[in-house]
């Protein structure tokens, strides 16, 4: 990873952030580490859309799977499922950041 990675910033929609705050939340009760970082980052988001460094989002994304690992037989399906639909729709943001860009012309 370069250091470039770390200035980028990735934009998410409200609904995902408050969604995420809130999963982030538990994370941090049940003192899974590193959650309280994104936590404080997601919780603090105002507005439609907010933007975020790469590696907090890949943060956030990580400790929602492992929250969604060590709950998995204690939620309800649609909880859990919840859960992991904001988990990857983390990491996929982050994915896309990260992925080279496609060029149009011919090798």
């Amino acid at each position: 990873m370069n250091s470039s990675a770390f200035h980028r910033t990735i934009t998410l929609p409200a609904p995902v952030c408050a969604q995420a705050a809130q999963h982030l939340e538990h994370a941090v009760q049940r003192s899974i580490d590193g959650a309280a970082t994104p936590w404080r980052a997601f919780r603090g988001a105002d507005g439609d859309d907010v933007a975020f460094s790469v590696p907090v989002v890949e943060q956030a994304a990580g400790c929602l799977l492992v929250l969604a690992a060590e709950s998995a037989q204690n939620l309800r399906p649609s909880a859990l499922r919840a859960l992991i639909s904001v988990a990857l729709h983390l990491r996929d943001a982050v994915e896309a950041v990260r992925r080279p860009p496609v060029t149009a012309g011919h090798w």
